[in-house]
């Protein structure tokens, strides 16, 4: 049974836990980042600071967010680089000299400033049920839409459409994965908002390509999610 709350969500037939998939939402508590239902991330590493490791730049008083949508799929080494991580780069010298002269007078408002000069980008967004290769990076206000694949070791730079397939450095369209009449249903159906107990026990039409058959599926249970 799918259980957002556990820690770890992969476990053998013979009991054994792969600890080294561990849900999002589980692991993370952290002020700027938004974790969804079922998402998880891969490491072949134990980690102790998940935040860390896949939004190394992303600090408590930053103005932007990370948020990830449920049911994403996050591989080893990926890595959202956030708005905080840039540099000033309006005048001669883009060498962040504010990061290092900060001292315990200041304000938590001056610290917010100070990283409000460059967190212009704005959020970064993942959407449901998206998959992120393995050391895939994404550039700060990012948005990846509802069921888009990123290829391993692509360098996201710009915003990714729903139900797409994209690769490379940076970063290009390869092909839409359905047609836009099914891509179009899928948004709408919004199978990712309904209850675990209906998922769990339609997975063959989730996984499947009929959309007639989800369309009907979401028909009988009236687009209920989970409140």
């Amino acid at each position: 049974m799918l259980d957002t709350a556990k820690k770890h969500p992969m476990v053998m037939p013979d009991g054994t836990v792969i600890e080294q998939v561990v849900h999002l939402k589980a692991v993370i508590d952290h002020p700027r980042i938004v974790a969804g239902d079922y998402s998880y991330y891969h490491d072949f590493q134990l980690r102790d600071d998940y935040a860390a490791v896949i939004a190394p730049y992303l600090f408590p008083l930053s103005p932007e967010k990370l948020v990830i949508g449920r049911f994403a799929q996050i591989a080893h080494g990926v890595r959202f680089i956030t708005s905080s991580a840039n540099h000033d780069m309006s005048g001669f010298s883009t060498y962040p000299f504010g990061n290092f002269m900060m001292t315990e007078e200041m304000t938590e408002a001056e610290v917010k400033d100070l990283f409000a000069v460059t967190a212009n980008k704005g959020d970064t967004v993942v959407g449901n049920d998206v998959w992120i290769g393995m050391e895939a990076v994404v550039m700060p206000g990012v948005t990846i839409g509802d069921g888009a694949i990123v290829a391993a070791r692509s360098v996201v730079v710009n915003d990714v459409a729903p139900y797409t397939i994209v690769g490379g450095n940076p970063a290009k369209s390869l092909k839409a994965r359905f047609p836009d009449a099914v891509i179009a249903a899928l948004l709408d159906i919004k199978w990712w908002l309904w209850p675990i107990a209906v998922i769990e026990e339609n997975l063959d039409v989730i996984t499947g390509s009929d959309i007639d058959a989800l369309r009907s599926l979401a028909s009988a249970i009236g687009g209920q999610d989970e409140g």
